[in-house]
């Protein structure tokens, strides 16, 4: 009869073991989720955000330049264009976000929409300087050139704007640079979220 009891008391005890060991994995996989997810969203609104003051400068701030100042019609124009192309691969990177799901897709399908979201950032730099390059230069001759209603001789009103676009192109630049670093280690943390929740995937 005493074996009867502890046999029973043994299985109530391992019962209890393997029930409290399930709990603790899945709040370990939760957790995980939690700070992947986290990571997630960050890289979300990085996206939104440059996509929102890309739209607000296309939109509003140059136009206001354009209409505030003489420069050429077509000098405009070949800056706005070069603004609205570069609005494709931040589309592009919203459309694949936009299939990220944590809890519907197994971890190696987001683990291509992460790799396939990282070649878009990745060409996005190469082709965004290429055309950053080509648009300025493009920009300065038809102004230089073209643009009789201003005399761009040698003076303080070229130094002046030459000074702030330069200025204003390393400030930004610096903010990108930061941004970027942010931007590398949540895709990082994302990348290890989702290494260490395919674990729980095999068990």
């Amino acid at each position: 009869m005493e074996l009867d009891e502890l046999k029973a008391s043994w299985n109530a005890l391992n019962n209890r073991l393997v029930q409290s060991e399930v709990v603790n994995l899945r709040m370990v996989r939760e957790l995980i989720a939690k700070k992947t997810r986290s990571a997630f969203d960050g890289v979300c609104r990085h996206n939104y955000y440059n996509l929102i003051v890309c739209i607000l400068i296309i939109c509003v701030v140059f136009p206001y330049v354009y209409m505030n100042t003489p420069i050429r019609a077509f000098s405009f124009v070949i800056v706005e264009v070069a603004m609205v192309i570069g609005l494709i691969p931040q589309i592009m990177k919203l459309s694949l976000l936009s299939q990220f799901n944590l809890e519907g897709k197994c971890c190696n399908e987001l683990m291509g929409l992460v790799l396939r979201y990282k070649k878009v950032c990745h060409q996005e730099v190469i082709w965004g300087i290429g055309e950053v390059t080509f648009a300025m230069i493009a920009f300065y001759i038809s102004e230089l050139v073209f643009n009789d209603q201003v005399n761009y001789g040698f003076s303080m009103k070229v130094l002046l704007p030459l000074g702030l676009s330069v200025l204003t192109f390393c400030l930004s630049y610096m903010l990108a640079l930061w941004m970027r670093r942010h931007h590398a280690q949540q895709l990082l943390e994302i990348e290890q979220g989702l290494e260490e929740l395919k674990e729980f995937e095999n068990q």
